[in-house]
């Protein structure tokens, strides 16, 4: 910092949307380019970004060009990818990337969807394959896209040379990004559910405290997840070679059963894999219905359900040789989970809350791969590797004055957890009301003693239950929201924060729908409802963590 920065009052607000490290990064900067005689207002994070013309310290994405001020309307994680794509028609390949990813800003791949978009662009990032939720569906069509790079189509990068900031370092930092993880140490899990639940839904407890990993509520947890030594064996089974056979691979030797365990995605058959089969399938129907699928076409109806086994199930008379298929196969990517706790309170430690999901499919049980990881395949004292992510536009307000409204059924109460303990630790004055919701008061209540202790102490004000299959007819959390709606306006008008967790193709999406129809009946915004939770969203007073 220059010092005439030190003299100066400082040029950004405490209550400026930046973080400590960008305010006090633009201070400096700001002072020893302007002069206060000429009387200069607090800047806002558009108008710094404006002047500086390259990214803020701590942003991960160039500021947008100005053929991008268009709004992003595609970025709705509810939407299907069709209507997103419409959206985006006639806009660069760039914003039409963007389009195709996910829009839940998860960081799963390393970057958000729109700088993501951006670095395939411009030809930074070769992988089409990092967007977790987006899946195949996303990949599709970024393949299709990038044949626009390919025939020298695509546009320029258009950023202009960015200042060196801090958040290039600090994602390097250790635990910090997927490409550095660090070690934890598994503790224990706890079921969450009473018996005869439908729901095996587990408190994940992790200790910290040898790593040094830090987090704030609000933020996301990766961790490196193996995929299950029975299914494994069975891929190599289905190969014809033994387990602990040698497999050259990337430029590494290591045991048939690494690569199928630590290595490489057994989850959806990758297109690459059915390309694969079809030159090596003699028959015209299989190689016909292999290319189908390898276009995303479904000839027989089971494309869903086809994972790398059932794929190699349905054209027994492929038999790729195993370097082969491994490099038809996607890498084994880390899973990302809302943080449940709160070092305020839990210090050395984080918890996650995890449905352990199980189906079957044709006989065969299939299971989640992070969450049977932590249900069944991982002992007290064990190492893991993981590592914190940043949250996104989704943290508590700055003042524990402020209220907050936190809408969380399922599994999706687990960063609200997060913020009550934050605020009981830091005795926030605010009110806080929780709408949580699930299948069975009796069986599904998670957290409920905890939830009472929560109210007792003040720090929850007000909570708001559904149960869907308690009754004759199903109540949802958006349900409750509407019956509230008279005063879950005053709170709104109070200044309150409304957050959301949990589906967002369905909860999400109608939980957005009954906040609209509060606005117009209570709030007397009329059509002008859907603009005002708009505005809600642009001022960060409306914060949503969807999967």
């Amino acid at each position: 910092m220059t010092a005439q920065s030190q003299i100066l009052p400082p040029l950004v607000p405490e209550n400026a949307p930046f973080s400590d490290e960008q305010r006090a990064w633009l201070n400096g900067f700001f002072a020893g380019l302007l002069s206060m005689d000429g009387g200069v207002q607090a800047l806002s994070r558009d108008a710094a970004t404006a002047l500086l013309g390259s990214p803020l310290p701590g942003e991960s994405q160039p500021a947008p060009a100005q053929e991008e001020d268009d709004g992003a309307p595609w970025h709705d994680a509810s939407m299907p990818i069709d209507e997103r794509m419409t959206l985006a028609e006639g806009k660069p390949l760039k914003r039409r990337m963007f389009a195709a990813m996910a829009q839940q800003d998860c960081g799963q791949c390393g970057y958000l969807c729109e700088s993501y978009s951006a670095a395939i662009a411009s030809g930074e990032e070769p992988k089409l394959n990092k967007c977790v939720p987006g899946g195949k569906e996303t990949q599709r069509m970024l393949k299709k896209l990038a044949v626009e790079l390919d025939g020298g189509a695509a546009p320029a990068a258009e950023a202009p040379a960015a200042v060196e900031a801090p958040a290039a370092s600090a994602a390097a930092e250790p635990g910090r990004s997927r490409e550095t993880p660090v070690e934890a140490t598994f503790l224990s899990k706890l079921r969450l559910n009473g018996e005869g639940s439908d729901k095996e839904t587990n408190h994940i407890e992790i200790d910290l405290s040898e790593c040094g990993l830090t987090y704030e509520p609000g933020d996301s947890f990766g961790l490196f997840a193996s995929n299950c030594p029975e299914l494994a064996g069975l891929v190599a089974a289905r190969l014809g070679v033994e387990s602990d056979a040698a497999v050259t691979h990337d430029g590494e030797t290591l045991p048939l059963s690494v690569w199928l365990s630590e290595k490489v995605c057994l989850g959806a058959a990758p297109d690459a894999l059915f390309e694969l089969l079809k030159a090596l399938v003699t028959s015209p129907d299989d190689k016909a219905k292999l290319a189908q699928l390898a276009e995303g076409e479904d000839p027989d109806g089971d494309l869903a359900t086809l994972d790398v086994l059932a794929a190699l199930e349905k054209f027994p008379d492929a038999r790729p040789a195993p370097a082969e298929f491994l490099a038809a196969l996607e890498p084994l990517q880390p899973r990302l989970y809302s943080i449940s706790s709160a070092l305020s309170a839990d210090p050395g430690k984080v918890s996650l809350t995890v449905d352990a999901v199980r189906y079957a499919v044709a006989e065969r049980m299939r299971k989640g791969l992070a969450s049977t990881f932590l249900a069944d395949r991982i002992e007290p004292g064990a190492k893991v590797k993981v590592y914190v992510q940043r949250a996104h536009g989704f943290a508590l307000p700055k003042s524990g004055d402020t209220p907050i409204v936190m809408v969380g059924p399922g599994t999706g109460i687990a960063p609200f957890r997060s913020f009550l303990r934050e605020r009981r630790a830091k005795s926030a004055t605010g009110g806080a009301w929780l709408f949580f919701g699930h299948q069975r008061e009796a069986t599904d209540f998670l957290y409920r003693d905890e939830l009472a202790e929560l109210q007792a102490a003040g720090a929850l004000t007000r909570l708001s239950l559904a149960w869907s299959r308690d009754g004759d007819q199903k109540v949802y959390v958006q349900d409750r929201m509407r019956e509230a709606g008279a005063e879950l306006w005053s709170w709104l008008e109070k200044g309150a924060h409304f957050y959301v967790c949990g589906d967002a193709k369905r909860m999400a999406a109608d939980v957005e729908k009954a906040l609209i129809a509060i606005a117009a009946e209570h709030g007397g915004k009329g059509e002008g409802a859907k603009a005002f939770v708009a505005d809600l969203k642009k001022a960060g007073r409306y914060q949503a963590d969807v999967y």
